[in-house]
C-alpha cells in the first residue's frame, strides 16, 4: 500500500535534472561522486512517493556512492505518460542505469519500491551487483495481513471504506487520495503522533492515477516467489518489528527464497527504519555494501 511516513516523505523541493527515459520526462537526482559504484534507487507508494524518501535515506550514502533518486513514472514531479505497469517501470530503471552510464548499479528500494527492485534484478540480473530492501513483499500475501491488522489497531479507529479504496485502487481524485492516505497514516509508525501525521498528510504529494493502476491492476498478479531463487545478487534485507503493512514474516519470506540475502529486524521502527532508527539503518546498509559493493578506499566491513 503506501509507504514511507516520515518528515523526509515530502514534496520534492530540490532542483531536479528532466530527463527523457523511454519517452516520458523524469524528475531525476543524482548525488555524491563521479566514478563511485551506483545506487539506484526506487521510491515506495506509486502516487504518494516521491524521490524525497530515498534522497533521505539512501543520500546518506552520497559521501562514498552515487546515489540516483527520482520520481517515477506518474508521480512526484514526473511526467505520467503511458503505462504504469511493472514491466515500464523496470524500464525506466534500466533507461537511468544507461543514462547515468553505469553497467552494473546497487538496487534498492522499500515498499513499493522493494517491488521494484525485485521485479528489477529479475528483469535485468546482468546489471545488479546487489540489493537492499526494506519493509517490502515478495507477492501480494501482504495485503490481507495489512487489513487484519488495520482491523486489530488499538491506536486508532479505521474507516475500512476508505482503507479498501486506497487498498483496492478506486480512489476517485487526488483529493480522495489524500483523504484515504490521511486514514491510514496513524497505522505505519513505531510511535504515533497525531500532528506529525498531519504534517505528512499535506507534505505528500498526490497523483491518484498512478496509485490507482498499481493497486487495481499490478498488484493482482504480483508473485515474484518462483522467481526469487534465481536472484544471484547478494541481498540485505530490512525491516521494522511492527510493520504493519508489510509484515516481518514478508521480509523472512524473501530471505529464505533469495540465496545469497541477509535479513537485519528493527525492533524499535514501523514501516520505516531508515527513519525511525535511522543511524542503526545507514550503518547496517553501509557495512553491507562495503562488503558487497566497496567504494574505491573504503575500509573493510
Amino acid at each position: 500500500m503506501a509507504d514511507d511516513v516520515s518528515p523526509e516523505f515530502a514534496k520534492a523541493t530540490s532542483t531536479a535534472e528532466r530527463v527523457i527515459i523511454n519517452g516520458n520526462e523524469l524528475a531525476v537526482e543524482v548525488l555524491g561522486p563521479e566514478g563511485a559504484p551506483v545506487i539506484l534507487t526506487h521510491h515506495g507508494a506509486p502516487g504518494l512517493g516521491s524521490r524525497a524518501e530515498p534522497r533521505a535515506s539512501f543520500g546518506r550514502l552520497a559521501d562514498e556512492y552515487r546515489v540516483v533518486v527520482f520520481d517515477a513514472r506518474g508521480s512526484g514531479e514526473s511526467e505520467g505518460s503511458g503505462v504504469f505497469s511493472h514491466e515500464q517501470w523496470a524500464a525506466d530503471l534500466d533507461g537511468l542505469r544507461e543514462w547515468i552510464g553505469a553497467e552494473t548499479v546497487v538496487m534498492a528500494g522499500g515498499s513499493y519500491g522493494g517491488f521494484m527492485a525485485m521485479e528489477y534484478a529479475i528483469r535485468y540480473p546482468d546489471r545488479v551487483s546487489a540489493i537492499v530492501l526494506r519493509d517490502t513483499s515478495a507477492d501480494n500475501g501482504n495485503a490481507h495481513l495489512a487489513r487484519e491488522n488495520a482491523l486489530a489497531s488499538d491506536r486508532v479507529t479505521i474507516d475500512m471504506e476508505k482503507f479498501d479504496r486506497i487498498d483496492e485502487g478506486r480512489v476517485r481524485d487526488d483529493a480522495d487520495l489524500m483523504d484515504c492516505w490521511r486514514e491510514i497514516l496513524p497505522l505505519y509508525d513505531f510511535h504515533y503522533d497525531p500532528e506529525a501525521t498531519e504534517r505528512k498528510v499535506q507534505a505528500t504529494p498526490y497523483r491518484y492515477e498512478a496509485h490507482n493502476y498499481a493497486f487495481s491492476v499490478n498488484l493482482k498478479s504480483y508473485d515474484l516467489k518462483p522467481l526469487l531463487p534465481t536472484v544471484t545478487a547478494p541481498t540485505l534485507i530490512t525491516v521494522g518489528r511492527t510493520d504493519w503493512i508489510t509484515p516481518v514474516s514478508c521480509s523472512e519470506t524473501i530471505a529464505d527464497l533469495i540465496p545469497d540475502s541477509k535479513l537485519v529486524v528493527f525492533e524499535e521502527s514501523g514501516h520505516s527504519p531508515q527513519i525511525e532508527e535511522a543511524e542503526k539503518w545507514t550503518k547496517t546498509v553501509r557495512s553491507f555494501l562495503h562488503e558487497t559493493v566497496p567504494p574505491s578506499g573504503a575500509p573493510n566491513a
